[in-house]
């Protein structure tokens, strides 16, 4: 059997905290995940660094992004372009389906975030392209401080016949894998056929409160701001926090 974490955010998103080598260091040597999906807010600027440099750590990476619809967030996942945002939930998840991908809506009806509510699901999915296409929910995410696990979408998840997930949202290192989703097989072609064939199975973690937004995010956010970042220069070598706009790579993939 397999973990995925499908919900991952690094320093491309504004408010990541985390270098794409230093997230594959960190699920390498502190995870039990075989797939993740770096999915940052409206961009793939990181996606091409991590499926590069994935192989190295013994780790499998899913072109992602999390996409800003008028209605709500939405994972697009095994895409090759960016999403614009801003569209209907409709017309996004229909652009995801052109790129061949799939989509996952996460913390539906979720407090603080922008989250897509449950009718706005159901309407979608009366489109049957739209129905092939977004083929999972996220009943679990640790990233969320007051709306982890969803019992309101777990009732409703006959209804809605998707695949249930769980998912980390992580911002920093530690949070990554604190939602997770089990699936039969390792890989990714595994975890595709798992979300389509909705046989996959949301794990649970020590999600994100106070007191870790506190201690641990909100230095690190801090951090990030001022410029620096977790990094890892090799398989081998440990995380440690550098100038990051020095260790980026541009989209030829050179090191800048």
């Amino acid at each position: 059997m397999g973990f995925a974490d499908l919900h991952i955010h690094s320093i491309y998103s504004a408010d990541g905290t985390g270098t794409i080598p230093a997230i594959l260091k960190h699920v390498a040597d502190k995870t039990p995940l075989n797939v993740i999906a770096i999915t940052d807010h409206d961009s793939m600027q990181g996606v091409q660094e991590a499926i590069q440099l994935a192989p190295r750590y013994g780790i499998e990476v899913i072109p992602g992004c999390e996409v800003s619809t008028a209605e709500g967030h939405l994972l697009a996942l095994f895409i090759n372009q960016s999403i614009k945002p801003g569209l209907s939930l409709l017309d996004t998840v229909l652009m995801i389906a052109d790129q061949g991908g799939i989509a996952v809506a996460p913390h539906p009806m979720a407090k603080g975030t922008s989250s897509l509510k449950i009718t706005t699901i159901c309407q979608a999915l009366e489109n049957p392209l739209a129905a092939k296409v977004l083929v999972g929910v996220e009943l679990f995410n640790g990233g969320l401080v007051y709306t982890r696990a969803n019992p309101a979408v777990s009732r409703r998840l006959h209804q809605l016949d998707l695949a249930p997930v769980g998912n980390s949202d992580a911002h920093i290192l530690p949070m990554i894998g604190r939602g997770s989703t089990w699936f039969e097989g390792l890989t990714s072609r595994d975890l595709y056929t798992a979300l389509m064939n909705k046989q996959t199975v949301p794990q649970s973690g020590r999600g994100l409160d106070g007191w870790v937004v506190m201690k641990s995010y909100i230095p690190r956010y801090v951090l990030r701001k001022l410029g620096w970042a977790a990094w890892n220069a090799s398989p081998e070598e440990r995380i440690r926090y550098i100038r990051y706009a020095k260790h980026l790579m541009d989209q030829s993939g050179v090191y800048l």
